[in-house]
């Protein structure tokens, strides 16, 4: 049996998270405990939309396109900021990418960003 949340629980967990931070940077690597390990040479932080939460586990319902990438390098995690530049971390994952060249555009697909929290069972 897991202990967790109820799922409800972590359905509100997960709307204010997004809420409370809800602007996603790229890395290179792990972010690390503040967010700000390995980050990407692309700065722009994309603001993507959510569908509610629900089943303990809340989607990105958009595309998140970052245009004209400032650099060479392999995106491998985003981190979660409360503001458009400096701001407050508030997580991190992992993304699923290809490398990119200068310029290129890079494209996390609606869906791709998924934030989930443990429920009991």
């Amino acid at each position: 049996m897991a202990e967790g949340f109820s799922t409800a629980a972590a359905n509100t967990v997960l709307d204010a998270q997004v809420t409370a931070y809800p602007w996603f940077k790229l890395h290179t690597g792990a972010p690390g405990a503040n967010g700000t390990a390995n980050a990407a040479t692309e700065t722009t932080r994309k603001n993507p939309s959510f569908a509610a939460a629900s089943g303990a586990s809340k989607a990105s319902s958009a595309d998140a396109v970052w245009t004209g990438v400032a650099g060479s390098e392999d995106y491998t995690h985003w981190s979660q900021w409360s503001a458009s530049s400096g701001g407050s971390f508030g997580g991190s994952g992992t993304v699923t990418a290809n490398a990119v060249s200068t310029s290129d555009t890079f494209t996390i697909p609606a869906g791709g960003i998924v934030l989930t929290v443990p429920v009991a069972s």
